[in-house]
């Protein structure tokens, strides 16, 4: 699977990607991004810097938010031409040190429905593990507020005709624009909890989302990642939030609320590869309630013979312990370097930029990559 789809003709690899995603993954969310991808894809000099990194650092997200980290605004391409020229030593510095680990607490919207179904089905309450785990915040989904916004069936889901392979477009509290007149909102709070204090996950559905009464209980949760980041580390905060996508500010506001739940109680994060660690992990977890292991945009950064080897290890989790297994991924996270495809069971063309979420590995749902939408298959 290409990357890039259309492209100019004779472009590299590299800058059909990056075109790609300006004309494809980021118009719907973020039109600077969509600017600035679309000017690198048609700029030779800036291609050429790009390809001398190694081929898992030259993503468009990494670019973009390390400019941001650095301190790159909204605005003309032109400008952020010459911000790329004057500060490219430092640009390259992070590209080559940090990651895209963004820790969108919104997917845990898309992700609650089989939450709840599991831990309804199982009578027990949850031991969560997220392989990709970032700084943990998509460990807290009893934590958070959720309003779930049922489409009306006439307006087809979230997502289609909007041309935005982002998962459509968002309103100013940040769900997928697709209100109308009529439509249905379910809203779900963590019990006890002040208003205020928590985040609030919009998210717009489409089919029978099997929406639950009341958040299912957590009683355990951990994660897995090559380079966990700390939620009370300044350094690590800031790289967070450079990941989120400029004009996105609700985004923003929720990352500071979710951080500041991890803070008073810190998840356990284990550094490592999640295929030597999470056996272990997994071992770690109380017998008395039902174990899930989840992951969302991860997948990508495995090759094939990664991913085969994790199937494998959730094979024997499910075998000797009743593992259960979310798989919340897209296409082109991260365009393989194997030319692999991270999600078989779907064509690209009916995601368009969106993430096919597995349940046991049987398709459940087309999501919205950062949690703005809900299609239930």
């Amino acid at each position: 699977m290409s990357p890039a789809g259309p492209a100019a003709s004779g472009e590299s690899a590299t800058a059909q990607w990056y075109r790609h995603f300006g004309t494809v993954d980021a118009p719907a969310s973020s039109p600077c991004y969509a600017e600035w991808a679309v000017g690198i894809a048609g700029d030779a000099e800036l291609i050429r810097r790009i390809d001398l990194w190694p081929h898992n650092k030259r993503q468009p997200l990494l670019i973009l938010a390390a400019a941001r980290f650095l301190g790159a605004q909204i605005s003309p391409f032109r400008d952020f031409r010459r911000f790329l020229d004057d500060h490219w030593a430092k640009v390259s510095e992070i590209v080559l040190s940090r990651a895209t680990q963004t820790n969108e607490a919104g997917r845990c919207a898309t992700l609650l429905p089989s939450l709840a179904q599991i831990a309804a089905a199982e009578g027990r309450p949850l031991a969560l593990i997220e392989v990709g785990a970032s700084a943990g915040l998509a460990l807290y989904p009893d934590c958070y507020g959720y309003e779930f916004v049922a489409a009306l069936p006439d307006a087809g889901n979230a997502d289609k005709g909007r041309g935005g392979g982002a998962g459509g477009g968002w309103d100013a509290r940040g769900g997928a624009a697709a209100d109308a007149p009529g439509a249905r909102t379910t809203r779900l709070d963590p019990h006890g909890a002040p208003p205020g204090t928590f985040p609030v996950l919009r998210c717009v559905t489409s089919g029978p989302v099997p929406l639950p009464a009341e958040l299912p209980r957590v009683v355990w949760r951990a994660g897995i990642d090559l380079n966990p980041l700390d939620v009370r580390n300044p350094d690590d905060v800031a790289w967070l939030e450079a990941l989120v996508w400029p004009e996105q500010e609700f985004r923003r506001e929720r990352l500071r609320q979710a951080i500041a739940i991890a803070r008073e109680r810190p998840p356990l994060l284990v550094t490592g590869d999640l295929n030597e660690q999470l056996i272990a992990l997994a071992d770690q977890a109380p017998a008395d309630a039902a174990l899930v292991v989840f992951h969302s945009a991860v997948m990508a950064y495995l090759d094939a013979g990664g991913r085969s080897r994790f199937r494998r290890t959730m094979a024997d989790l499910a075998a000797e312990r009743g593992c259960h297994w979310l798989s919340n991924e897209g296409h082109t996270v991260l365009a393989q370097a194997d030319g692999s495809t991270v999600v078989p069971e779907m064509d690209d063309a009916r995601l368009r930029g969106r993430f096919l979420l597995l349940h046991d590995g049987e398709p459940a749902a087309i999501t919205g990559p950062h949690g703005q939408s809900l299609e239930w298959l």
